[in-house]
């Protein structure tokens, strides 16, 4: 008997060569086979008559073949097989491209179970292609996603063979199943793969997205009790109003929320793991300046790391201006500093001279070194995996650790990315903050756009233009970044200074660029989204978004966030042609709200969560078959059992959480070694 462990090579069917192709999709054992669901389900239990049949959707319908199979030949080989089918109410004709055997083995006369997509008119309905079966066939049959090394039909098989070769231990516990009227793991698996009835189908992914579910918050309780359990230093608040002197401007009442919270943390004697989360412009930076300055008078030394060299130019700048004449010592460290620079700053850090380094992964080398790291802060978490987090709060012992992210995540979703972090959100802007104007256009306004462009270029501003792609893409009707740059740099815009950014560039190249822009040597910036999260340009006052309906509406939000930081009054143009209602929808959501958290849901609603789970370095597991917004109701299920187990069993020593342990064992490895 095979278990769910064994390598899925030996698995009747597979082989060396096989086993390749299912590792390479992350198959490599039994029980990850087993855990391979199918994308789909073809029910040939629900029949329909030809007359009632929905036109552009797929069904299946029984019925008699009435007439001879007729075969013509096409160009380039094509053979194409067409017959009439007829029921009780009406007739339907069947098209069947390039397939001699399966129009060899029907037969005139004779009864058909056919599944396709209904076309043509009231007068003939037609299918094109359609699945055929004998009418003794009953039952729904999975469809996987398929490859030309590996078919629907070819992992069909192997799953069938897998199930009667073994099994997976149970998870979740009997009383949790019981009070969540939950099948068990072999029902679920079989039920999931080779359905019985809908209703079975329906039972079994019940089962299995509680457990999805269940476990990743189970993993994640752990980790956030394992840190947890560690003492952090002591960083008293009591020079937060002397910090405030300090400031030229007041703090909004938010800040001065997250503020406390942060200190709140940083008192308790363990070590803080919060994620400050705010629109672009809300004031993060003054926030972690507070909890810097209050690091430094304790004592202890902080750093914070940027994804770019510009950004944390930005922030040292920031952070130099607050903390003058207060005794702070504040250095930056990155890597284009020349060897002998790097020497002495990494010296004097590892002496205890700075109390703030700034810097990018530079701060990461091994020969970085802390005489009494208190508290680290990350600035966009999500350009850095949770490795590296972890790898720079190594340098200290146990110190606070603080991420920023102006990225609005949805609250039910940022527990989960964040699950091993406490949220704090900064929801309100300080005065004076620029609303921006947004308009959504098609492109026969591109040349009054332009003539706009001009206007305020003329007038000393800048502005930008984002395209969703670098180069050009022969599937897609899409003008790329760099054709783009040419034209306006031949035409429209040759009387002005453009420039280009985008993300395939040498890094150096990219901050030359964008140092440019931000000094006001480039009027004009076509870019692809590597401007997502940039600097302060308080100097441009317009961006043009071209094919708007290519970008999720976070993504826009974030990309309008690179206007409106100055005094002057700041507009977005979205340019679309798309005629799709859900585009529509969208682009009328991101022209009516400036709130990234609103935003946000929207864009979670509309998208689902793969735009943030799919494009950041979380660290955490796909979800097989769970939908953090479709089953967030079985989200706050699962996490409630999830408090209630640790509760009576903090360390899953029941015997009959042994299942449940290994998986959590399993995850809590992964979310610590990304």
């Amino acid at each position: 008997m095979m278990t769910a462990s064994t390598d899925i090579q030996y698995l009747k069917g597979v082989g060396e060569k096989r086993a390749v192709v299912l590792k390479s999709k992350g198959i490599d054992t039994v029980g990850a086979l087993l855990r391979f669901y199918p994308r789909a389900y073809l029910d040939w239990t629900d029949r329909v008559k030809i007359a009632e049949a929905p036109f552009y959707h797929e069904c299946c319908i029984r019925a008699k073949i009435i007439t001879p199979i007729e075969e013509s030949k096409k160009k380039a080989g094509m053979v194409i097989y067409r017959f009439i089918i007829e029921d009780d109410t009406d007739r339907a004709e069947i098209v069947i491209f390039n397939q001699r055997f399966l129009a060899q083995r029907l037969r005139e006369g004779r009864e058909y179970l056919f599944y396709g997509k209904i076309t043509g008119s009231f007068i003939m309905r037609q299918i094109s292609s359609p699945l055929i079966m004998e009418t003794g066939f009953s039952g729904i049959q999975p469809i996987y996603p398929a490859s030309q090394s590996l078919s629907s039909k070819a992992t069909e098989t192997l799953v069938r063979n897998a199930i009667s070769a073994s099994g997976l231990p149970e998870t979740l516990p009997d009383e949790i199943r019981e009070r969540n009227g939950l099948c068990d793991i072999k029902y679920a698996i079989e039920n999931i793969h080779f359905p019985k009835t809908p209703e079975a189908l329906e039972r079994a992914k019940n089962r299995l997205v509680f457990e999805e579910l269940f476990i990743l918050q189970a993993g994640l309780s752990f980790l956030k009790k394992h840190s947890r359990g560690k003492a952090g230093c002591g960083i008293q608040n009591s020079f937060f109003e002397e910090f405030q002197q300090t400031l030229p401007f007041s703090l909004t009442a938010a800040q001065k929320r997250v503020a406390r919270e942060c200190f709140e943390d940083m008192s308790s004697g363990r070590p803080m793991n919060r994620l400050i989360q705010g629109d672009v412009g809300s004031g993060k930076t003054a926030v972690a300046a507070a909890l810097m300055f209050a690091a430094a008078k304790n004592g202890f030394q902080s750093a914070l790391m940027a994804p770019t060299e510009i950004l944390a130019e930005q922030h040292f700048k920031t952070l130099c201006a607050i903390t003058e004449n207060s005794g702070i010592t504040c250095k930056l460290l990155t890597g284009s500093l020349t060897k002998k620079q790097k020497t002495i700053i990494k010296t004097e850090l590892s002496e205890g001279e700075i109390d703030v380094i700034v810097g990018t992964h530079a701060l990461l080398s091994d020969d970085v070194n802390f005489k009494d790291l208190g508290l680290v802060i990350t600035d966009e978490q999500h350009r850095f995996g949770v490795a590296q987090r972890s790898r720079l709060s190594s340098k200290g012992e146990n110190p606070h650790t603080l991420v920023m992210s102006a990225t609005p995540i949805p609250r039910t979703l940022g527990l989960i990315i964040y699950g091993d972090l406490d949220i704090s959100v900064i929801d309100e802007y300080p005065k004076g903050r620029q609303l921006i104007d947004t308009y959504c256009v098609d492109s026969s306004y591109r040349q009054r756009i332009y003539n706009y462009i001009k206007k305020f270029l003329n007038e000393g501003r800048q502005a930008y233009i984002v395209c969703p792609l670098v180069e050009e893409n022969e599937m897609m009707d899409i003008t790329p970044a760099t054709e783009y740059y040419q034209r306006l740099c031949e035409g429209e815009f040759k009387n002005y200074s453009v420039g280009l950014l985008h993300g395939k560039m040498p890094a150096k190249e990219k901050d030359r660029v964008m140092r440019s822009f931000s000094e006001g040597e480039i009027q004009l910036l076509v870019a692809t989204t590597v401007i997502e999260v940039g600097i302060d340009v308080p100097n441009a006052v317009v961006m043009v978004i071209e094919n708007a309906e290519r970008f999720g509406l976070s993504q826009l939000h974030q990309l309008r966030g690179r206007i409106g930081r100055g005094k002057y009054k700041s507009s977005c143009v979205l340019i679309s042609d798309s005629k799709a209602r859900d585009t529509k929808k969208r682009l009328e959501i991101i022209k009516k709200s400036c709130d990234g958290f609103k935003i946000a849901d929207a864009d979670l609603e509309l998208r689902g969560p793969g735009d943030f789970l799919g494009s950041r370095q979380h660290g955490l597991p796909d979800m097989k078959i769970a939908d953090l917004f479709a089953n967030r109701d079985v989200l706050r299920l699962a996490g409630n059992e999830v408090n209630r187990l640790i509760a009576d069993d903090p360390r899953l020593q029941n015997p009959q959480n042994a299942g449940l342990r290994a998986e959590i064992s399993a995850l809590y490895k992964k979310l610590n070694s990304n």
